[in-house]
């Protein structure tokens, strides 16, 4: 086991590592605790009794986060014409259609989500080898292939969060800053494990989401008791 440093160890203090804490609880928890210079991420890790190695336990979408993620994407979009225009009044940063396949080609990415329309998969195809590893690569279930640039263009700004579980049967994702205030925190991990729950696949057997654990970007995870991370709306556990 690697050395525990003491901010680590202080930041553990008063934390029930078996315990399953009621949401709200665990919020104020992951808060208190956040002492770095600068704003923590409080992030979301949920264990789903799923096994993604099948096609149809696969767990993927996007919530979009009724506070925000609290950071400013900076957003892609390969279109042409009148969509490239709508794309660059809407507030992408990097639009583009060839010359954009070419910089990205290049080793270029200065962006953190990406959206194309659907008649420029077949060249964005080409960056599936780079973009697929970074979970940059458009996706129609997700919305980031689409006509509708405006909107995807809008939602990425305002907190749109995409999800994809992992090998594990992990989901995890940002769900806002240390700064917010405890409610929005509240709503904004309600609505993140809403959008799994709505994601469940077919082929899940048995207890669906079976841990829920958040934390800030340097501080320790707490564990949360499920069930109160649940809305009237969820039935998918």
């Amino acid at each position: 086991m690697g050395h525990v440093g003491k901010r680590i160890k202080k930041s553990r203090e008063g934390i029930d590592r078996v315990k399953l804490y009621g949401l709200d609880e665990a919020i104020s928890l992951v808060k208190s605790r956040a002492n770095v210079k600068f704003d923590e991420t409080v992030e979301i890790a949920m264990n789903l009794g799923v096994d993604p190695k099948h096609a149809d336990q696969m767990v993927r979408g996007v919530v979009n986060l009724p506070n925000g993620t609290g950071r400013v994407l900076r957003v892609a979009v390969f279109a042409r014409g009148a969509k490239a225009d709508e794309a660059r009044a809407a507030g992408a940063d990097v639009v583009g259609a060839e010359d954009l396949v070419t910089t990205v080609q290049g080793g270029t990415i200065d962006f953190d989500r990406c959206i194309a329309t659907p008649d420029m998969m077949p060249l964005v195809g080409r960056l599936g080898k780079v973009l697929g590893p970074r979970g940059l690569m458009p996706n129609p279930k997700v919305g980031t292939v689409t006509m509708d640039v405006k909107a995807a263009v809008a939602a990425s700004k305002g907190g749109a969060v995409e999800f994809r579980v992992e090998k594990a049967g992990i989901v995890q994702g940002s769900v806002g800053k240390v700064s917010f205030g405890a409610e929005k925190l509240n709503e904004n991990i309600k609505a993140f494990v809403d959008a799994v729950a709505r994601a469940k696949p077919q082929g899940a057997k048995g207890t669906y989401i079976q841990r829920v654990a958040i934390s800030s970007t340097m501080g320790p995870g707490v564990k949360v008791d499920p069930a109160t991370t649940l809305t009237a709306q969820q039935t998918g556990t």
